[in-house]
């Protein structure tokens, strides 16, 4: 019997293989919950917010995005979140209303929204599954929508092993 060489057949084919985890925001983030500048942890009272805020040590934010939200089910006023930013702002790169994982589903969409995708025309993906950072579940959404209208076909997973997504019919361009 013959040795025939071994061939690796899923570097060998046509799959692009798409992977989100390239995609994840390069930005450090810092939390400030206003739950924890809250008398228990329910109520603003303004006296005591702004001489808290005055004392606390923004210098820590330097050049990180700042997430600022309310964990407890407070009724936090708008001003508050202004007067956060208001000291913020000279140390922070950036200032967030909501949790990360809001932050990281706004961050997604908004580098999908911009990215190129004329390099997927009629090619066969593979969205690569597994990853070692959280991308969010909407990130999967929104690349679909934007990869069926061009794409010969969409896969989930490995390239080793996929789940079907969308198939372009044959009679399609």
């Amino acid at each position: 019997m013959e040795d025939k060489p071994l061939v690796n057949r899923v570097a060998a084919s046509s799959l692009i293989t798409l992977d989100l985890e390239k995609y994840y925001p390069e930005v450090q983030l810092a939390h400030f919950d206003i739950k924890d500048y809250l008398f228990k942890e329910l109520l603003l009272k303004e006296k005591d917010f702004r001489a808290a805020l005055k004392e606390h040590n923004w210098e820590q934010y330097a050049g990180k995005t700042l997430l600022v939200y309310c964990s407890s089910d407070a009724i936090i006023p708008i001003w508050a979140y202004m007067l956060i930013a208001s000291y913020a702002q000279p140390y922070a790169a950036d200032l967030y209303q909501g949790m990360e994982e809001k932050f990281l589903e706004n961050a997604f969409d908004k580098i999908l929204n911009e990215m190129d995708y004329s390099s997927f025309m009629d090619q066969r993906i593979v969205i690569k599954g597994c990853s070692n950072k959280k991308v969010p579940l909407s990130a999967y959404l929104k690349l679909t929508q934007y990869l069926r209208p061009i794409a010969k076909s969409i896969m989930f997973g490995e390239p080793c092993s996929t789940v079907p997504i969308f198939k372009k019919p044959r009679n399609q361009g």
